[in-house]
């Protein structure tokens, strides 16, 4: 039996998690950690500080400002930790690293099962179209209460053709400032907020006479949540270290 602790179980993305593991064989969820205290069928602990639960892994739905606390937290106790929270600082990110050398860490700018292979799918993609000259160009749309922007897949997706290409590429954000014909060494990353939208990334490749498209729907938040619970199973009692999804995809 895995034994999950959520953080940020508050969340929407909290609630989510643990109404999919109340349905889950082999898991269970043995507390959360939110500071609104939210009555839910577990313990919920105010801060990192204050939880004293027994769990195998961590499973955070968070926000930026609460990573360090956590992997404090994590790193003191020896517990995995997936991590779903994006916008990290640069020095949040250092601070994971360390956290990685005392307890196994997983990252990743998105749980979706689907986005994970999306991101194989456009380095093959990069790999075979980029010289015939394709631009590339990445859009991105999320639901109106969403902070960052672009998102963290998108950027995740950019890196990931920019790995297979050997770095070759910068990125441009809005071309609204600067007049000028595109480069072909850019990638243009593009944010829309509005409604509801729980997720959709459009990669364009686009060339002389065609264009090629690989795009990610998600339709609920259950699908980075079924990712996340996969992950924390994986995750639970392995060696320390910094994991992706592609070890839970293997």
């Amino acid at each position: 039996m895995t034994n999950i602790l959520i953080h940020g179980c508050g969340g929407k993305m909290g609630h989510v998690v643990a109404e999919l593991v109340k349905n889950e064989t082999g898991c269970k969820v043995v507390g959360g950690i939110d500071p609104g205290m939210p009555e839910l069928e577990f313990p919920v602990y105010p801060s990192c500080e204050a939880c004293n639960a027994e769990a195998d892994v961590i499973i955070d739905f968070s926000t930026a400002a609460a990573i360090p606390a956590l992997l404090d937290f994590a790193r003191a106790k020896k517990i995995p930790v997936v991590l779903c929270t994006t916008a990290l600082s640069d020095e949040t990110i250092q601070l994971m690293q360390k956290t990685s050398k005392e307890t196994a860490v997983l990252k990743s700018a998105n749980m979706s099962l689907g986005v994970n292979l999306l991101l194989e799918l456009v380095q093959r993609a990069a790999n075979i179209l980029a010289d015939s000259g394709f631009d590339i160009e990445i859009l991105e749309k999320h639901h109106n209460q969403k902070i960052d922007a672009p998102s963290g897949t998108a950027m995740a997706i950019a890196d990931a053709i920019n790995q297979a290409m050997d770095e070759r590429y910068h990125y441009v954000y809005d071309r609204s400032g600067v007049r000028q014909k595109r480069e072909k060494t850019e990638i243009g990353i593009h944010a829309v907020r509005g409604g509801n939208i729980v997720g959709e990334h459009d990669v364009i490749f686009a060339g002389r006479d065609e264009v090629v498209e690989l795009n990610h729907r998600a339709t609920s938040r259950e699908v980075f949540a079924v990712g996340a619970v996969k992950a924390a199973k994986f995750l639970a009692g392995k060696p320390a270290g910094l994991y992706t999804m592609k070890d839970v995809l293997l």
